[in-house]
């Protein structure tokens, strides 16, 4: 495992700074970066080193990517947190880096910089004085301005799936020379209670390892022990389906404490509440649509404020969203005619447009009918012409069927006018 088990400068650090990757090839969960084919991995290799923005959640790797970035490019390394840095502090390292042929400066909690201290930093990057590495939690498109953003490219590090985490902790296994001492299942749940964070799933294996048990613990005496109760939940099995699938239902039942009993279940368990925003966008879309039509506006507003705001602020927003839309009125009429139509317009693909509502931009067009007859909606009464749309040689279908619930009957009523004026034959001129 090259230099990773045996660089240990602090026996009493504590086991997530032991096992710090001491490359690049050592970092888990992130092969869209470093893996051969990987940005970083390409960058590197071509000696062509932009300035970055390291976006993704706690525990993924940002600081130890930074780092094997530095050492890797040769470079002089300064780290600053932007939680007590300031102007200042900067000038200084500005200041340093004339005497240096270029260093990288790593800030931690970039997002938290005001405007005048990242416009600070756009004069050094721009002449190459220094390299900016930052690393944030929250949406760069909301976090940074603009200015800064021009300059750096912005690199995206994920949570660590059950697949990387098992890595990581085979790596404490053979640090320990010794397996964890637990069950499979509660193996399992120690990496669901990290919840992608590899940082936290380190903290939770150590104090595991500090249990002095002579059988090996099963889930629940896991979660006596850490103290945390084990969720009985599996985010990528039979669980996770059947939550999220309880969830659902329980707005589409129009149950919204059920809704946020489940979203509460999941939340708790570790499921990414951006993932828990993006089911009750899709939700709004398929099983409220335009029965409420502001639902969708609400779902992505949550959606958007979890992105802006992280948690536990963001998931208040997401549990506004869940209770709007559980108490909505409900309808699946356009997810129905959207599955109709693809049926109908897979089944007749051949036809070509009327061409009355073609385009005739040239002569030629124009001489051989494009365009003519067309009615222009708004020179109309009621600027609504009846003219028809479909190809002609193919029957005019239905598919949208509003309900008789919320703003669809408006829509209704509208469609019913529309049909009354085609039969009667109201196409002229106003």
């Amino acid at each position: 495992m090259s230099d990773l088990l045996s660089s240990i400068s602090n026996p009493n650090a504590p086991l997530a700074e032991k096992l710090r990757p001491s490359s690049l090839d050592e970092v888990v969960g992130q092969a869209h970066l470093t893996a051969d084919g990987g940005v970083l991995k390409q960058l590197l290799l071509a000696k062509k080193l932009p300035s970055f923005i390291l976006w993704g959640p706690p525990g993924t790797g940002k600081t130890t990517l930074a780092r094997l970035i530095a050492k890797q490019a040769n470079r002089e390394f300064v780290q600053l947190s932007a939680v007590f840095s300031g102007v200042a502090e900067l000038r200084k390292i500005f200041d340093q880096a004339q005497g240096c042929s270029g260093i990288i400066l790593f800030i931690d909690e970039i997002h938290r910089f005001n405007k005048a201290q990242q416009d600070a930093l756009l004069g050094p990057i721009e002449s190459g004085l220094i390299t900016l590495i930052g690393a944030t939690t929250e949406n760069p498109s909301f976090a940074l301005n603009s200015a800064l953003l021009s300059r750096a490219r912005v690199l995206t590090l994920n949570l660590l799936d059950d697949e990387a985490a098992e890595q990581l902790l085979q790596r404490v296994e053979l640090y320990q020379k010794c397996p964890i001492n637990l069950m499979p299942e509660a193996r399992k749940a120690l990496i669901d209670m990290a919840g992608g964070d590899g940082r936290n799933l380190l903290n939770l294996a150590e104090s595991v390892i500090d249990f002095s048990d002579d059988h090996p613990l099963t889930a629940t005496e896991l979660g006596e022990r850490l103290q945390k109760r084990f969720a009985l939940y599996d985010k990528s099995q039979d669980y996770h389906y059947n939550i999220i699938s309880a969830f659902i239902k329980s707005m589409r039942g129009s149950d919204p404490d059920a809704a946020l009993y489940w979203f509460q279940r999941m939340i708790q368990a570790g499921e990414p509440p951006l993932y828990i925003a993006r089911r009750v966008v899709r939700f709004a879309s398929e099983d409220i649509a335009l029965a409420d039509p502001q639902a969708l506006i609400h779902a992505m507003a949550a959606h958007q404020a979890y992105e802006r705001l992280g948690s536990p602020e963001g998931e208040l927003a997401i549990a506004n969203a869940i209770v709007y839309c559980a108490t909505a009125p409900k309808s699946n009429a356009v997810y129905m005619a959207f599955k109709a139509s693809a049926v109908y317009a897979g089944q007749h693909n051949t036809q070509i447009p009327p061409k009355h509502i073609l385009n005739a931009p040239t002569k030629l067009m124009k001489d051989q009918g494009y365009g003519a007859g067309y009615q222009y909606d708004h020179d109309c009464e009621g600027a609504f012409s009846g003219q028809r749309f479909f190809p002609d040689d193919l029957d005019a279908s239905v598919f949208y069927h509003p309900v008789e619930r919320g703003f669809e009957r408006e829509i209704q009523k509208r469609l019913d006018y529309w049909k009354k004026r085609r039969h009667e034959g109201y196409s002229h001129p106003s």
